[in-house]
């Protein structure tokens, strides 16, 4: 009876997610028009930048709305995060690289509008900015595999608020079943961007999940950039079940990429520390280390391919856990 109530309530949370993605498509182009920003700063520097006059760009240029002028044509009011203008920062030289530009009303490099790394996520999506994904995940250990498969839904909100839905379904090749649960995820940033060094934001996902207790997940996130082709990421993670056997997971991940053309291809590491335990044995830590090469591709601007194939170091490791990625913004 149990078991039948937990995979109702998984569906139902699976069924609320896909159908809450059309409400919130709209919702999110409209908050983007009532909390409307121009993006352009003006520095004052030490001599002549108050009484700079200088124009600042439309936010919604032809060719980026792709009207053409033609009388009648329906204007967009949002923009999408590779059409954003660049902010203007008076008495500093512009970036060398597209992706280091700062966009948005939080003044966040471009390249902080999407998902750099499958493992660890920096800061959030600039407002207005509405994408899907979909996640593949397969962890390999003893000649046995289980996959997560995630559908994503990312919405990001005004005051430097972004939510996250997510439908779950998890299969595992020793018992053959597949199992389905639902994730919903808040994140808010403590500052704009640059304010405060690593851009600290806070996170917190709940997880439902069927057959199996739910969870709870609290994320300190950090991220920034090591000079003009380099970005990293940081994340101090818990993952706390909340029934069963109360398994607790700590992780550490971190990540670190490199720009070989921009906007388009970046290589990098990536590697997760996890020490774990239940309430039988608090304290006594099975300990796993997972590490590997990384590599982004943006073949159009608005689809993100993200692999992160992740080698086992410790005797608590999977031999290999494979992190696939790809979203599309609207």
């Amino acid at each position: 009876m149990t078991r039948n109530l937990q995979r109702g309530d998984a569906l139902a949370l699976g069924l609320l997610v896909v159908a809450m993605a059309p409400t919130a498509l709209g919702h999110a182009t409209e908050l983007s028009t009532a909390f409307h920003y121009t993006p352009i700063l003006a520095v004052a520097s030490s001599e002549g930048a108050p009484g700079d006059d200088a124009a600042a760009p439309s936010t919604t240029p032809a060719s980026a709305a792709g009207d053409d002028n033609v009388e009648g044509a329906p204007t967009r009011t949002r923009l999408r995060s590779w059409e954003l203008p660049p902010v203007t920062v008076v008495g500093e030289a512009p970036p060398g690289l597209r992706e280091n530009e700062l966009v948005g009303s939080y003044r966040q490099p471009r390249w902080t509008a999407s998902r750099r790394f499958p493992t660890t996520r920096v800061y959030v999506i600039p407002e207005g900015k509405v994408e899907v994904e979909a996640w593949a995940r397969g962890t390999f250990k003893n000649g046995e595999s289980e996959w997560r498969f995630l559908q994503e839904l990312e919405i990001g909100l005004p005051y430097r608020f972004q939510l996250d839905l997510y439908l779950r379904q998890d299969y595992s090749t020793d018992s053959g079943d597949l199992l389905w649960g639902g994730q919903f995820e808040v994140r808010w940033a403590l500052a704009d961007w640059g304010v405060i060094w690593g851009n600290p934001t806070l996170y917190f996902e709940y997880i439902t999940l069927e057959g199996r207790p739910d969870k709870i997940e609290p994320k300190l996130l950090f991220g920034g950039g090591l000079g003009e082709r380099w970005h990293w990421g940081v994340n101090l993670v818990a993952e706390l079940e909340l029934g069963g056997e109360e398994e607790y997971e700590y992780q550490v991940t971190s990540a670190l990429s490199y720009t070989v053309l921009d906007s388009v291809f970046s290589v990098g590491i990536e590697n997760i520390l996890s020490l774990t335990d239940t309430k039988d044995n608090r304290g006594d830590f099975a300990t796993s280390f997972v590490i590997g090469p990384s590599v982004q591709w943006r073949p159009v601007p608005p689809l993100t391919l993200n692999i992160a194939p992740l080698f086992g170091v410790t005797d608590d490791s999977p031999e290999l856990q494979l992190w696939l990625n790809m979203g599309w913004e609207f």
